[in-house]
């Protein structure tokens, strides 16, 4: 697949899976790769924990329906990486809503292990975000992002565009923690992408230049450096 032709979601055929917490169903797709990329991201419906009212609640995928959303998966309450990713993402609440973005933490605990845990972690003092409790792993299962011998998710991170389709993922193991700069500079490029219908080159902040392939694709293939140059991609 070329670069120059968007976020168009792939079309495959679905089978549906029950969502053994609350007896709901949840499309999975047949014969699913490793990435949701280009997929359209997977309905669910969990209880939540929402931090910023104290309350707790459920969240369910058309909640988010027509709005960038991020579902941000995260081992375990009470460990160690987990609050200092939380209240990073936290952080740049403000700037996330200021993009129109919307954040979904979500882990295997339940939602009273979310509640004592945003309470006890002094990282999350203050905390604006809702966090999905998944104690079945069946939305965990259903993004690929869940360790069966351990019942917990992988840190799985899931940029949706608001037609619902995974734009993009990060996925890693549970000892290092991910990056809210990067992935916020992620998530302004892809804005500006789908707005526009230019590409964004590596490292691409607003104001930087774009690659204007959808006038000049051919004058472009093959001669990218006529367009920009590597001090201007690094700087």
């Amino acid at each position: 697949m070329a670069c120059d032709t968007g976020s168009k979601p792939i079309e495959e055929n679905e089978n549906v899976i029950n969502n053994e917490n609350e007896n709901k169903e949840i499309k999975k797709e047949e014969n699913m790769s490793s990435s949701l990329v280009l997929r359209k991201a997977p309905e669910f419906k969990m209880d939540a924990y929402d931090a910023a009212t104290g309350h707790y609640k459920q969240v369910a995928s058309s909640d988010y329906e027509g709005k960038w959303r991020v579902v941000c998966f995260y081992p375990a309450d009470f460990t160690f990486v987990c609050p200092t990713e939380i209240a990073a993402m936290n952080a740049k609440y403000d700037e996330f809503q200021e993009l129109g973005v919307e954040i979904l933490a979500v882990s295997t605990d339940t939602k009273f292990s979310h509640k004592r845990f945003v309470e006890t972690e002094p990282l999350l003092a203050g905390l604006k975000l809702t966090i999905g409790a998944d104690p079945t792993g069946t939305v965990s299962r259903a993004f690929g992002v869940m360790i069966e011998e351990e019942g917990i998710a992988l840190r799985g991170r899931f940029l949706i565009n608001p037609e619902g389709t995974v734009v993009a993922q990060e996925v890693q193991a549970p000892m290092v923690g991910r990056n809210v700069h990067e992935f916020l500079r992620q998530v302004r490029a892809w804005q500006h992408a789908e707005k526009t219908g230019e590409v964004c080159p590596a490292g691409w902040v607003p104001g930087k230049k774009t690659l204007p392939v959808n006038t000049d694709v051919e004058q472009m293939t093959g001669r990218v450096g006529d367009y920009i140059t590597v001090d201007e991609i690094m700087s």
